[in-house]
C-alpha cells in the first residue's frame, strides 16, 4: 500500500521563483502605469480648483474629494454657453443622435453587404470586396474636402442628418459581418435552404440573421465606439453651428473657453472653467460609452471567436 508520504512532490509552474517574481513585478509596474493615472483623472473631477492650486489635494488629487464639489462642477458646466447655458447636455444628446443613427445606418448596410459577399456569387464581388477593405484603411483627411462639397451642395453644412449618414458608411462592418458569414455559418445551411425553395432574401432573414447576434453586436458596438469618438467629421461639418456640435468638439470648445488655457476669451464669460470642471465633463462624456460596453459584454466576449473556427 501507497503511502501519502511516499509520493513524490509534483513541482508546479505555481512555485515562487526568480523568475515568476520579475514578471509579476513588471506586469504590476506597467498595470500602474495605466491606472493610477486614470484614476487621478477621475479624482480631479471630485477635486476643486482651490485645493489644486494649494497642493492639499495630495497624491492623485485623492485628498480634496467630495460629492459638493462634484454639485458645483456640474453646474458650471451646465451654465456654459449663451443665455442659462445648456450647451453641453446639447452636445450629449447630437452625439447620440449622430452615433445611434449612424450604427443603425451601418448595420443596415452592413450585415447584408456581408452576407452578400460572403455567401452570394455575383460580377465583380472581388473587385467589390476590395475597394471596401481599402476604404476601412482610407485616412479621413482624404475625404473630408469632397465630403465637405457634397454636403455643401445640398446646404446642409451645420445639421445633423448629413454626419449620421456618413458615420452609417462603416466599411470596418461589413468586413467583420463578412468574415462572420465566410467562417461560422456552414455553407450546407445556405444550400438546403434554397434547395427547400427560399429565395436568398428569406434566406438572409430566415437564416442567416437569427444566427448571427454576436456579428451584430460588434459591429453596432465599434460603429457606436467610433461614432461617439470621431473628432474629424463633426469639426468639419458642425462648426458653423454651436447648437448642433457634438460632444467631441465640444470639450475642445471648453478647453478653449477656460482661463488656464485662454484668457483672453474666458474673460468676456460669466462661467469660469477650471480643471475640476474640465475633467467632470471629459469623465461624462465617456459614460455612455462605458455603458455601451457593459451592456454588448457578453456578446463582445463570444464574437472574439469570430473567424477562429470554421463550420
Amino acid at each position: 500500500m501507497t503511502r501519502v508520504s511516499d509520493v513524490p512532490r509534483v513541482v508546479g509552474s505555481h512555485r515562487w521563483n526568480a523568475g515568476r517574481i520579475a514578471r509579476i513585478v513588471v506586469m504590476v509596474v506597467i498595470a500602474a502605469g495605466f491606472i493610477l493615472p486614470i484614476v487621478g483623472f477621475i479624482a480631479l473631477a471630485f477635486g476643486s480648483q482651490e485645493n489644486i492650486e494649494s497642493g492639499a489635494s495630495g497624491f492623485l488629487n485623492l485628498g480634496g474629494m467630495s460629492w459638493e464639489n462634484v454639485v458645483y462642477s456640474w453646474n458650471q458646466i451646465t451654465g456654459f454657453g449663451p443665455g442659462d447655458g445648456g450647451l453641453f447636455q446639447q452636445w450629449m444628446i447630437n452625439s447620440a443622435i449622430v452615433s445611434v443613427g449612424g450604427a443603425a445606418l451601418a448595420l443596415v448596410a452592413g450585415i447584408p453587404a456581408g452576407y452578400a459577399f460572403a455567401r452570394l456569387r455575383f460580377r465583380f464581388r472581388k473587385a467589390f470586396l476590395m475597394a471596401t477593405l481599402l476604404a476601412m484603411v482610407m485616412p479621413n483627411t482624404v475625404l473630408v474636402i469632397p465630403i465637405f462639397l457634397e454636403v455643401n451642395a445640398v446646404n446642409a453644412v451645420g445639421q445633423l442628418w448629413p454626419v449620421a449618414v456618413i458615420m452609417g458608411f462603416y466599411p470596418f462592418g461589413v468586413y467583420l459581418a463578412y468574415i462572420h458569414f465566410m467562417t461560422t455559418m456552414p455553407h450546407e445551411l445556405v444550400e438546403a435552404a434554397r434547395i427547400d425553395g427560399l429565395s436568398e432574401l428569406r434566406t438572409f432573414f430566415e437564416i442567416a440573421l437569427p444566427i448571427s447576434k454576436q456579428a451584430i453586436a460588434l459591429v453596432a458596438f465599434f460603429s457606436f465606439v467610433a461614432n461617439w469618438t470621431n473628432f474629424f467629421l463633426p469639426l468639419a461639418l458642425l462648426t458653423s453651428s454651436q447648437q448642433n456640435k457634438t460632444i467631441s468638439i465640444g470639450i475642445q470648445e471648453l478647453i478653449g473657453a477656460s482661463p488656464l488655457f485662454n484668457a483672453t476669451v474666458a474673460a468676456g464669460l460669466d462661467v469660469k472653467l477650471y480643471l475640476p470642471q474640465l475633467a467632470l465633463a471629459t469623465v461624462i462624456s465617456m459614460v455612455p460609452l462605458l455603458a455601451m460596453f457593459i451592456g454588448a459584454q457578453r456578446f463582445l466576449v463570444r464574437g472574439q471567436t469570430i473567424g477562429a473556427v470554421k463550420g
